[in-house]
């Protein structure tokens, strides 16, 4: 019992679900989203073998209407199911059975559709729809708008506990598991969408740490040979990331110390690494066991810590 939006950016190609519910962990169980194939929501009386189900037929080139009139017709109890797809082209389909309890219905717009159920009222999947395709931001920030327009409108009427935002790209490849842009879960909250709006850009910050630390394949030299252009880029990427995370937390402070200093910018790493050090004192120990990881070599290492002792 839940409301859940499917959409797809037609600019971008991204996919993507996002859901909220007065139940426990509804990440587990409604987003399901590939790649470059398509997205599912499944709910109501959830049958959780929709969402697999759902992305091998569209997988498979079967569209996403289609796709939803195969997956009630193998379902004797389809009537108790409510469904959202979008595949791959844009294409939406949804179902809501007649036995889902009230309010339920679906609302549909270009390449999205909002469906729910248990709801406040009758007008909460049109004011999701109205939100998500008026807002601003990428397909993530849209989705989370639609969600709140939602639950302002009263939203599942037993109130709110869990929530879920998945999106993927548009490339179909044959590693999708690199292509999941958001996989936001709050499992049991009291406002688990104030709880996803805060995590959202801490995720894309954390984000811009992981693509400093695992760059190209996910090799260990990341930054040799990095245009100046291109250095200064991820430089900033990574300041305003540790903005966005705040004072308590220096992890992107760190790797950009340990940036600087494998560009030859040691002064500068050594002035960001001794606010690092002195936040936790721990990190100068972390930082010498890096350098023979390939991280850090040993002249980048000396320069950016001979002048900090580590504690006892």
């Amino acid at each position: 019992m839940t409301y859940s939006i499917v959409a797809r950016d037609p600019v971008t190609g991204w996919l993507g679900v996002g859901a909220q519910t007065h139940f426990f962990g509804v990440g587990a169980l409604l987003p399901w989203a590939e790649a470059g194939v398509g997205a599912v929501a499944t709910q109501a009386f959830v049958n959780v073998g929709y969402g697999p189900r759902g992305l091998e037929l569209l997988r498979a080139g079967v569209p996403a209407p289609s796709t939803v009139d195969l997956l009630i017709a193998e379902d004797s109890d389809s009537g108790y199911r409510q469904l959202g797809i979008v595949d791959a082209r844009g294409s939406v389909g949804a179902h809501t059975g007649e036995s889902c309890a009230p309010h339920a219905g679906s609302a549909r717009g270009h390449q999205v559709t909002v469906q729910g159920n248990m709801l406040a009222g009758s007008g909460v999947c049109q004011a999701a729809l109205s939100a998500f395709e008026t807002a601003d931001g990428d397909l993530a920030d849209r989705i989370l708008a639609g969600l709140r327009a939602a639950d302002s409108a009263g939203g599942d009427v037993r109130g709110s506990q869990s929530a879920a935002l998945l999106v993927v790209s548009g490339r179909r490849g044959p590693t999708p598991w690199n292509e999941v842009v958001v996989d936001l879960r709050v499992d049991d909250h009291p406002d688990p969408l104030a709880e996803l709006s805060r995590l959202l850009p801490r995720s894309r910050a954390f984000g811009a740490v992981g693509g400093v630390m695992f760059t190209r394949g996910l090799t260990l030299g990341p930054f040799e040979g990095v245009a100046p252009d291109e250095l200064d880029e991820r430089l900033r990427d990574l300041a305003s990331a540790a903005e966005v995370i705040g004072p308590d937390n220096r992890e992107a402070d760190f790797w950009r110390a340990v940036l600087l200093a494998r560009a030859g910018r040691h002064r500068e790493a050594a002035d960001l690494f001794a606010e690092v050090a002195a936040f936790r004192p721990a990190l100068l120990g972390f930082a010498k066991g890096l350098a023979p990881l390939g991280f850090l070599d040993r002249e980048a290492l000396v320069a950016m810590t001979a002048h900090l002792e580590e504690p006892a």
